[in-house]
């Protein structure tokens, strides 16, 4: 598997874009939204943290095999 630098950055734009959406749309909910995460248990972050993290896998997966 061959390093591609421009993949890399567009992924990172996007990332990076999707990051600053909630604060540029609307500061006040997403820290209100903040708020409402700290008052959560820890094992309930825990599983959305997993949860999205294997979604993030999933589409990544299924990157690679529509770009085949």
């Amino acid at each position: 598997m061959q390093f591609d630098a421009a993949f890399f950055f567009a992924a990172l734009a996007l990332a990076l874009v999707l990051e600053g959406l909630p604060w540029a749309l609307a500061p006040g909910r997403t820290r209100e939204s903040l708020r409402l995460l700290l008052d959560l248990p820890p094992q309930a972050l825990r599983a959305g943290g997993a949860a999205l993290i294997a979604l993030g896998i999933l589409a990544a997966a299924l990157g690679i095999c529509f770009r085949s």
